[in-house]
């Protein structure tokens, strides 16, 4: 979501900054703005275009600084304009600006906040939550930043991650982090804050990640740290090689596509190598905790929620072990029955979702102690809060629609499905050497899908004139069917809805017609021929079928039928390649409406917000 960058240094720190912003410009934004300290008083510039034209904004006013802070924003509160953009200034009402602050989050009581100090006559520029904490910590501000920061989170009720610069103290930020991500990177006689490591590629690898509760002073050759309590802590401090040229796009036309045909490397790279199954992938100590539990809650959102309900078919099939799968935004609002030997799985890709977090604590909360987290970031949150852990090694994902994330996350949640096989005795060495096999084979499996694209693309011209679609599928491929219609809605803006096709009759049906194509999933399974009677449901009431069959199906192209033929049939690992058409397809549609593929409207990255 909302991206930070701050710095102090003995250079002009105006390049960091814009660029830390172009890195983190994949989380998604809808404006943006730097601040520095410069000659003794506060400067900004602000916009609601991309980083680019901020940065032309930033040399035609000349702007530059030893001290400063920046911002991308996605709108929470008060819409998406330059008075409501980061960095927000304190002060205004009573003299010169003081203060300059971004924040990540959302303040659940800045209304009450807000006319308190409206009582004591600060003057809002804005409608957003940021404000108040800028002119809050302005209120309590003593001559000593780091003390006003300290009084002001304590009046803070929400999610947050802040830095701030007071124009009293020079070579001087403050950083805060409640709920929302913020890390501090070393360097000699300069260090930094940023939401997220690559916003900080190239500048320092020594990276420190804040805890919940931590509160940071960043000076030219000091970072002091405080914890929740108000304790001095020391935090680790961790070298982070992080490759730059994840974030050029090379030869391709949009981050999303190049990251669709990264999906052999990175599915490739999530398998490790692997020689045998063994739950200790999962962490030291799995063994003894898949053998003593008796069922898997698994908690996500989104894309990730889609995988999750793909392992669910998986995991009772294969490991024999009762699975519920819940919305993360809902579970930790609902009444449940908590067991004790439960094992919670988080999926997360980028491991700080807010919801995801939150409901794992809440499982915790309730007595569930066994946890597991499949997520793409070593550091994260997530991993730190779960006792076990599998890493999946996608590389950074730019775009917002999610496509390798996706791939290796199904990748370890069926590695995942064969430890705990393994570990309950449901797992023969005959049985364990085939799924073996079949996964050292899936990178390879994938690129054949990949050179469907030229079929693909001549569908996408076909989908781009069209404002509803219909995706099916049955048994394990009907939540590969809800990811399909999610990509094709989130990048196109196709209103797109999936159904298990054996449901169309009780509803769904009422809605076919020629105008609206039917995008079916059809592998060689034990549904297939309940799947070709659903399939003539649709066609008898002149709908139009795209189908994505495996090669042996007897699925042909005929009038209304449309037909793009899988390159082989992959059992149980099906779900992962019938996941990369229904990517180019969305991808191609989106490219032919001319809608911003990687950045589309509303949506952001990584969502650090409830």
């Amino acid at each position: 979501m909302c991206g930070i960058v701050g710095a102090v240094a003995q250079r002009d720190i105006t390049p960091i900054l814009l660029q830390g912003l172009k890195r983190l410009e994949y989380r998604g934004y809808d404006s943006c703005g730097v601040a520095v300290h410069s000659d003794g008083e506060l400067r900004r510039a602000r916009s609601t275009q991309r980083v680019a034209e901020l940065e032309s904004q930033v040399q035609r006013e000349h702007l530059s600084g030893f001290t400063g802070i920046a911002h991308t924003r996605w709108a929470t509160h008060g819409a998406p304009a330059t008075h409501n953009a980061h960095p927000h200034f304190s002060g205004q009402g009573k003299g010169v600006a003081r203060i300059a602050l971004v924040h990540n989050g959302i303040i659940e009581n800045y209304e009450e906040l807000r006319t308190e100090l409206q009582a004591v006559g600060y003057v809002f520029e804005s409608q957003t939550d940021t404000e108040v904490i800028a002119h809050l910590i302005d209120h309590l501000y003593g001559g000593d930043l780091f003390e006003a920061v300290q009084q002001a989170t304590r009046r803070l009720n929400g999610a947050y991650a802040i830095a701030v610069f007071c124009r009293d103290e020079p070579h001087r930020v403050v950083g805060a982090r409640h709920g929302s991500p913020l890390v501090v990177g070393r360097g000699k006689n300069e260090n930094f804050l940023a939401s997220d490591a690559l916003a900080l590629a190239g500048t320092t690898d020594q990276i420190i990640y804040l805890e919940d509760g931590d509160i940071v002073d960043l000076q030219l050759a000091r970072v002091w740290i405080v914890d929740v309590d108000g304790h001095s802590v020391e935090r680790e401090v961790h070298t982070v090689h992080i490759h730059t040229g994840a974030a050029e796009l090379g030869p391709y036309r949009h981050y999303m596509q190049k990251e669709i045909f990264e999906q052999p490397r990175a599915v490739g790279d999530t398998l490790q190598a692997i020689e045998s199954i063994t739950p200790e992938l999962f962490g030291d100590g799995a063994y003894k905790v898949f053998k003593n539990i008796d069922n898997l809650l698994i908690l996500a959102c989104g894309t990730s929620y889609y995988a999750g309900l793909t392992a669910r078919y998986w995991i009772e099939s294969i490991a024999k072990i009762p699975v519920n799968v819940e919305i993360a935004s809902e579970y930790r609002y609902r009444d449940s029955v908590p067991n004790p030997r439960t094992l919670v799985v988080t999926i997360s890709q980028s491991g700080e979702t807010a919801d995801t977090l939150a409901a794992l604590k809440h499982a915790r909360g309730l007595g569930m102690e066994n946890t597991l987290t499949i997520c793409n970031v070593a550091t994260s949150a997530m991993v730190r809060e779960c006792k076990l852990s599998y890493i999946t090694r996608a590389g950074v994902e730019i775009g917002v629609a999610s496509t390798k994330a996706f791939t290796t996350q199904l990748t370890a949640l069926f590695l995942l499905t064969l430890a705990l096989a393994q570990a309950n005795g449901r797992l023969s060495d005959e049985e364990e050497a085939e799924q073996l096999k079949a996964l050292r084979h899936l990178p390879v499996a994938i690129g054949a899908v990949l050179a469907l694209e030229p079929q693909i693309m001549a569908w996408a011209d076909r989908f781009a004139t069209k404002e509803n679609a219909l995706f099916l599928g049955r048994g394990m491929h009907y939540p590969i069917a809800l990811e399909g219609a999610l990509k094709l809605k989130e990048i196109s803006y196709i209103h797109a809805e999936a159904y298990p096709a054996g449901e169309l009759k009780h509803g769904p049906l009422a809605l076919v017609t020629e105008h609206m194509p039917v995008v079916t999933i059809a592998p060689r399974d034990g549904l297939l021929e309940k799947l070709k009677s659903n399939m003539q449901e649709v066609h008898a009431r002149g709908g139009e079928l795209y189908v994505f069959a495996d090669a042996d199906t007897k699925i042909g192209s005929s009038d209304g039928i449309h037909v793009i033929r899988m390159p082989e049939h992959y059992g149980k690992l099906s779900p992962i390649l019938h996941t990369i058409p229904l990517q180019l397809l969305a991808y191609h549609t989106a490219c032919a409406r001319g809608t911003d593929v990687d950045k589309p409207r509303n949506l952001a990255k990584s969502v650090t917000v409830e």
